[in-house]
């Protein structure tokens, strides 16, 4: 393997003269682009695009350029420090990094002798973390002292169950097939915002004529220029998916050859949509039912034709089940086996890469989903949580029910640690912070889940202040702990040799060498060509009796929208352009706004720029009111990841989003969040 310098850390980007050191972005995107970062005296001083992944051509997105600030920034947490009075007040005493392991070494181990290993939870999420810096030592040590387990469902969830259920995630269609397509199909998912470099792709076709349909509740960039545009109510996208299935198996546009030799369980699901016609679909999801007709019109007679199923159709109680819907589209209606047909979904699986270097068995012990951390906090008694253990994420940001975290974060008799970059809305609950490096400190192995490409995350500069990399600090807490064994992994370097040695041997060979690897599918992958389903009859499985059994009203089902008239408005929360998830929220930006319908806004006497409380039972979020057919009518948006002082009131989104579950896979009900709008000068 290559040695520390010739991997990145040469003399010219530690001190001297200007340089630009390549490496690899592994935040919450599809793309992870290659970044040419330059440096001069050790200090960042720019980051743009590089050409190792040929995907993202060279260009990066504006929130990525700004990382610099992030990693210089007043927010960045320089040292260990302890709280100093009380929690939330953010007032923390500067510790050593010995004090300060020792002190949370001495609470787990008091947590583990008076209620056992089960009273620590460790919170965390993976989204903007590569091989190294997610579920590797940390992973280690958790299983082996035997904590509370966390169910990881934030996001993904139940796109991911859809997916495992229908093809066992076979490889999807990458970004350079999309100027193939004659069709193509964006469905809960907004690339301006995340995944840009998927955009010059979707212009491409559309110069080659294809069309273009987009179904999202918002007019987004490429809503504009689409030829239909079906602008959902939030919750009943899996009505208008089976609207189309209905259309498909009536009309003669399902392929009843591929059907019956690649699939299970079509009569099943054409029992279901049976009941959709366009009409009711439509009426369901507030648009025009003829609009609705030409769209299916258009999948069923266009080939190839290709469905970019995204993560915004999710975040609702029927989820899972819209999810399952869209995603059999090109089975039914038989669009694969051409280039450029199909779907796409995540890529993550392709590479077929297992963790041997995590060697802990996973124990049956106690599972905690993420998405009701405020009850585990509140209401876990047998035992409770006692030792709470919070890095790679951000859950008062980004969780449901903020008001309940921020209860349980309060309690006295918790001991929460925060391992993290910045001072974070969580961070300002903890009784010890750790100082964590971010991407441009440490090594990671960065793996794109849009396009097929897997990179060596390299440090371009040394630790600013007394950062650690993720892979020091778990290793150590395990050696004081003794659940490390001699011969594991003692840091960052150490683990990096043992997991490039993990890796299949092309792939590993591959980052030895200095070069992109191969996934296994190739670079572009052909659906039913190349690729096949990987469950295990390789056989799309369009209907599963366990998760129709699971699932509260039945697979397929429509469950009825959570409007009141007390709160009748659906508020959304989509990604913007300003974080990645809540990582970014710290930078200082315009107002965040809460966007409404004119119509909306007229009924209620508000008028733009208005300062405006969103409320519901569970809490309120007072901020400017931006005006705006943008989004259609009973619906409002505040963005994704903001921050509690982003708004007037410190509350975001979150405040506003119950803790209910989807109904596959355990996921997040985000935009399941009723809400009323009053203005704040009448309350």
């Amino acid at each position: 393997m290559p040695s520390a310098r010739k991997l990145g850390r040469d003399d010219a980007a530690l001190g001297g003269a200007t340089t630009v050191v390549e490496t690899a972005c592994p935040l919450d995107c599809p793309d992870s682009c290659t970044l040419s970062v330059t440096v001069r005296q050790g200090k960042v001083l720019s980051l743009d695009g590089g050409a190792v992944n040929p995907v993202t051509k060279e260009f990066i997105c504006a929130k990525v350029r700004r990382f610099g600030e992030r990693v210089y920034g007043p927010d960045r947490l320089l040292h260990p420090a302890v709280r100093k009075g009380r929690k939330g007040d953010g007032r923390f005493v500067r510790v050593s990094w010995d004090e300060a392991l020792g002190l949370i070494v001495d609470r787990m181990a008091q947590a583990i002798a008076r209620f056992g290993a089960e009273a620590i939870l460790p919170y965390s999420y993976g989204g903007s973390n590569g091989l190294l810096t997610h579920d590797a030592l940390d992973a280690t040590l958790w299983r082996r002292l035997g904590t509370s387990r966390l169910a990881r469902t934030v996001c993904a969830a139940p796109t991911g169950a859809a997916n495992l259920a229908l093809y066992g995630k076979m490889a999807s269609v990458t970004y350079d097939d999309y100027p193939r397509a004659s069709l193509i199909v964006l469905w809960g998912v907004n690339p301006s915002t995340s995944g840009i470099h998927l955009v010059p792709y979707v212009r491409e076709a559309q110069k080659n004529g294809a069309r273009l349909i987009v179904v999202d509740p918002r007019t987004t960039p490429l809503a504009k220029s689409a030829d239909i545009h079906l602008a959902v109510r939030p919750g009943t996208d899996v009505a208008v998916a089976l609207a189309m299935h209905r259309h498909l198996f009536s009309s003669g546009g399902a392929d009843t050859a591929f059907l019956e030799q690649h699939t299970t369980g079509a009569d099943r699901l054409r029992e279901r949509a049976e009941p959709w016609t366009f009409e009711r679909a439509a009426e369901l999801a507030g648009i025009d039912p003829s609009l609705l007709a030409r769209a299916a019109e258009l999948y069923a007679s266009s080939s190839p034709a290709l469905v970019r199923c995204g993560w915004g159709l999710e975040r609702n109680r029927n989820g899972g089940s819209a999810a399952m819907a869209v995603l059999a589209l090109p089975a039914v209606g038989g669009k694969f086996g051409v280039r450029g047909g199909g779907y796409s979904m995540s890529n993550s699986g392709s590479w077929k890469i297992t963790t041997p270097w995590v060697n802990a068995d996973e124990p049956g012990t106690r599972l905690v989903n993420m998405n009701r951390l405020g009850r585990a906090l509140t209401e876990l008694r047998d035992p409770p949580v006692d030792v709470l253990f919070c890095y790679n994420c951000n859950p008062v940001a980004t969780v449901p029910d903020q008001s309940r975290i921020i209860r349980g974060l309060e309690r006295e008799d918790l001991f929460t640690v925060v391992f993290e970059q910045v001072m974070t809305d969580t961070a300002m609950f903890a009784d010890v912070i750790l100082p964590a490096t971010t991407f441009l400190e440490g090594y990671d192995i960065a793996k794109a889940y849009g396009p097929l490409s897997l990179q060596l995350a390299r440090p371009v500069i040394e630790a600013v202040g007394e950062a650690r990399p993720n892979a020091d600090v778990f290793a150590e807490l395990a050696q004081r702990l003794g659940v490390l064994e001699p011969h594991e992994p003692a840091g960052e370097l150490d683990l990096l040799v043992g997991v490039i040695n993990g890796l299949p041997p092309a792939i590993a060979d591959a980052i030895r060498a200095g070069t992109p690897p191969v996934a296994p599918c190739g670079a572009a992958p052909v659906q039913f060509v190349d690729v096949f389903p990987q469950t295990a009859d390789g056989k799309v499985h369009l209907f599963s009796e366990p998760l129709d059994s699971s699932t509260p009203a039945g697979l397929y089902a429509f469950q009825p929208d959570p409007a009141t008239d007390a709160y009748p408005l659906a508020l959304i929360s989509p990604a913007s352009d300003r974080t990645i998830s809540s990582t970014l929220g710290e930078l200082p930006r315009p107002d965040v706004k809460l966007t409404m319908h004119p119509d909306d806004a007229v009924a209620r006497g508000l008028d733009d720029k208005d300062l405006i409380r969103v409320y519901n039972a569970l809490g309120e979020v007072h901020c400017p009111l931006s005006v705006s057919p943008s989004v259609p009518r009973g619906t409002v948006s505040l963005p994704k990841g903001i921050w509690r002082r982003s708004t007037q009131n410190n509350s975001t989104g979150t405040a506003l989003v119950p803790d209910t579950l989807t109904d596959l896979g355990g996921g997040a009900c985000f935009n399941d969040a009723r809400v009323q709008v009053a203005s704040v000068a009448r309350a």
